[in-house]
């Protein structure tokens, strides 16, 4: 295959379980960061909540963030395309979800908030899922008033995140969210998370703008992903893969299938078809 371009979704995909960067990895994206092929972590993080053994990397150039709503610029610090929700309509979602047993978040300027009763009782929201419950603990700022600390910051948000104990409601939710809010994107990649975005910001959207900033042609880039925020990349790259951990949702919009993230499984399709 003659790839240039490899975005890597992180949690689930290129990381491990306990959210690690395995050796049978890392020396995969060695080799192919020295053979010139520009290596993109393409998340639902922030790049502030990149792990610093991710951003430390010396060839990690351009990252995809919050799904697809900012293209950054690792060396520059310069963003080169964004896409974020307006604080009115991010306003209006809240308060459907006031009606929810859920508890959530934003992503703004590159920090994480959420209200501080609901951080506290955080792992009530993530039952059975200790390693995004220390992440996510870590990643967000408690707020005394979450709301009134938006209005006056009087800014669009990057994304808004929230958390559910009970999953089985989830596909009912988010089928209301969208309805109710058809200008977003709508998606999840934890066990118990919900993610929105504004509609444009889809990681397939990111991916095909750093494509297009870096004169790369999408049938010669690669994309990694296991959840369902990664079906658009997976559907726009010209190599999808899914893990073999992955949703129903990427794994039917891959073309290709590898290992779970517990057997290195970017590793393993980038050895055979790629190195």
């Amino acid at each position: 295959m003659n790839i240039k371009l490899i975005a890597l979704d992180l949690d689930g995909t290129l990381l491990t379980p306990e959210k690690a960067l395995s050796p049978r990895n890392r020396a995969a994206l060695d080799t192919a960061a020295a053979r010139g092929i520009h290596i993109v972590p393409t998340t639902g993080r922030i790049y502030e909540g990149l792990p610093a053994f991710l951003r430390d990397l010396p060839y990690v150039h351009y990252v995809i963030t919050i799904n697809g709503g900012q293209v950054y610029d690792a060396v520059t610090k310069e963003i080169l395309h964004k896409a974020y929700i307006p604080l009115d309509l991010a306003m209006e979602i809240y308060g459907y979800l006031d009606t929810l047993p859920v508890a959530y978040d934003c992503y703004l300027d590159g920090e994480a908030f959420m209200q501080r009763e609901k951080l506290e009782r955080l792992a009530d929201y993530m039952p059975g899922d200790p390693h995004n419950l220390e992440m996510s603990r870590k990643l967000r700022q408690p707020l005394d008033d979450f709301k009134g600390y938006l209005r006056q910051r009087n800014r669009p948000l990057q994304k808004l995140q929230f958390f559910l104990a009970d999953t089985t409601e989830r596909p009912a939710i988010m089928a209301e969210l969208r309805r109710r809010f058809p200008e977003t994107a709508v998606s999840f990649s934890q066990p118990h998370n919900v993610e929105v975005n504004i509609k444009e910001a889809v990681k397939g959207e990111g991916l095909r703008f750093l494509c297009g900033h870096l004169g790369i042609p999408l049938s010669e880039a690669a994309a990694f992903g296991d959840g369902v925020n990664d079906v658009s990349m997976l559907e726009t790259a010209g190599v999808g893969v899914a893990m073999a951990n992955g949703e129903p949702e990427a794994l039917a919009a891959a073309k290709y299938r590898t290992g779970t993230n517990r057997e290195d499984g970017v590793a393993q399709f980038l050895e055979a078809y790629v190195l």
